[in-house]
């Protein structure tokens, strides 16, 4: 099965459905994206865009809320914090490193500072 996200005109993902392999012709990414891109587009309209359940392309599976980067071409999950930084990694990280060991810790955007 391949996996395919709706996008909005910020790039925003709305949904993400299952287009059976046969559609796509089971022919590989990136072959697929384009055939069931253009398949869904004939059907619901609006811009299409594969993505891996695995995550073996575009980072991260899509789900509702994330952001396609198109110039990276990338799924980036939902900002958690609004002090947070987006990494080389595409991944969101604190602007304070968490302490390490094995005690858990909660970020604190009241305080910028992670809490035991």
């Amino acid at each position: 099965m391949a996996h395919f996200a709706e996008l909005d005109d910020n790039n925003i993902v709305l949904r993400v459905i299952v287009v059976s392999d046969d559609d796509c012709d089971r022919k590989p990414f990136p072959e697929s994206c384009l055939i069931g891109s253009a398949l869904l587009n004939k059907f619901f309209g609006g811009k299409w865009k594969q993505t891996s359940y695995n995550n073996n392309f575009r980072k991260s599976f899509a789900g509702i809320g994330m952001e396609y980067d198109e110039s990276n071409d990338v799924f980036i999950h939902i900002k958690p914090y609004p002090s947070w930084i987006i990494n080389e990694n595409f991944d969101w990280q604190a602007p304070v490193p968490c302490p390490s060991g094995d005690k858990l810790y909660y970020w604190s955007e009241e305080t910028q500072t992670w809490v035991e």
